[in-house]
């Protein structure tokens, strides 16, 4: 792996207002540009927006889609890209074929690079799960995508660095949801709105276990016990009916977080990841460790009428 910059941005995008989402990429991408950055990375569906899609009927949903690389916020994405000279990230709805997908887009200065579709969809009923992993050698590093869910199986991520993966971007809407985990559960929205006047009761309630600790319950574990470099996304403020918590971090093949924000607004954090420490990683020994003759379970089909369901642990607007 060879020495490279990389960010990690937040923002407070909004629901089905592609312009303005966009503007904000535009902008954070010049931020990340003047720190150093040479990949910059969004959050899941954030030129579109996320959580209010499972208010949408399938018309209306097939009305926010796109094809991907033709449609033209994946055009903008480019434009963005060729003008900040840098690869850009970020997430929206494809249409492909007559599906629709979670789907994370990477572009560079030249076009379109590659995508990954969301492995473990959950948020509407019409969404189709990708069906494969997804790695790329960009700018001679080898990037892995795990979207959100897809980051909650440890298969997942085993599987991407098996691959090759030797950073694995992870854009995410997550956190600040009700949960039956303790300490759990959703955030004032007048936390979010006072933010300038009282900032520590904001700061408070994502530090603990409804943001920030419960991420770090896992996510450093998913670095470290891969040997890769992990970079997460997160959108912050409202976020269709709820409000997200940011956190955008940088996290190296050690399981330690190397850059974090800690604003309370949107933010763009900038880390260098170096071959070096993914050469010494302790997960680089695991992987060849490893005896996949034992690990038969792990491979066995579910039973008959147990087919594999991705859900949250909150009611969706669409359940009865």
């Amino acid at each position: 792996m060879r020495d490279i910059r990389i960010a990690a941005a937040q923002f407070e995008a909004r629901d089905n207002d592609k312009a303005h989402n966009l503007s904000r990429i535009d902008a954070l991408t010049k931020q990340a540009v003047s720190e150093g950055a040479q990949i910059v990375s969004f959050h899941e569906c954030s030129i579109s927006g996320y959580t209010f899609l499972q208010h949408l009927s399938l018309e209306q949903m097939r009305a926010l889609a796109e094809p991907v690389p033709a449609g033209p916020s994946t055009q903008a994405l480019i434009n963005i890209a060729k003008a900040h000279d840098i690869v850009v990230m970020a997430g929206l709805v494809e249409s492909c074929e007559g599906k629709l997908h979670n789907t994370y887009i990477v572009v560079g200065p030249d076009g379109f690079i590659c995508l990954h579709r969301k492995l473990h969809t959950f948020i509407h009923p019409d969404l189709t799960p990708g069906n494969q992993f997804t790695v790329a050698s960009i700018l001679g590093v080898e990037c892995g995508f795990l979207i959100c869910y897809d980051n909650n199986l440890p298969e997942n991520a085993r599987m991407t660095a098996l691959m090759g993966a030797q950073v694995i971007f992870m854009p995410h809407v997550t956190g600040c949801l009700p949960s039956v985990m303790p300490g759990r559960g959703t955030v004032d929205p007048a936390l979010w709105h006072n933010r300038h006047r009282d900032p520590a009761r904001l700061r408070q309630e994502f530090d603990g276990p409804k943001a920030r600790q419960w991420l770090h319950r896992w996510m450093p574990a998913r670095a470290w016990e891969n040997g890769i470099y992990a970079i997460y996304t997160n959108p912050i403020g409202v976020e269709g009916d709820t409000i997200k918590p940011g956190g955008a971090m940088i996290l190296d093949p050690f399981g330690e977080v190397i850059a974090e924000s800690r604003a309370l607004d949107d933010d763009v954090v900038v880390a260098l990841c170096t071959g070096e420490k993914y050469e010494l990683a302790s997960g680089r020994r695991y992987l060849r460790a490893r005896r996949p003759e034992l690990y038969d379970k792990l491979v066995e089909p579910h039973p008959p009428g147990t087919e594999p369901v991705s859900q949250p642990g909150w009611k969706r607007a669409f359940e009865k």
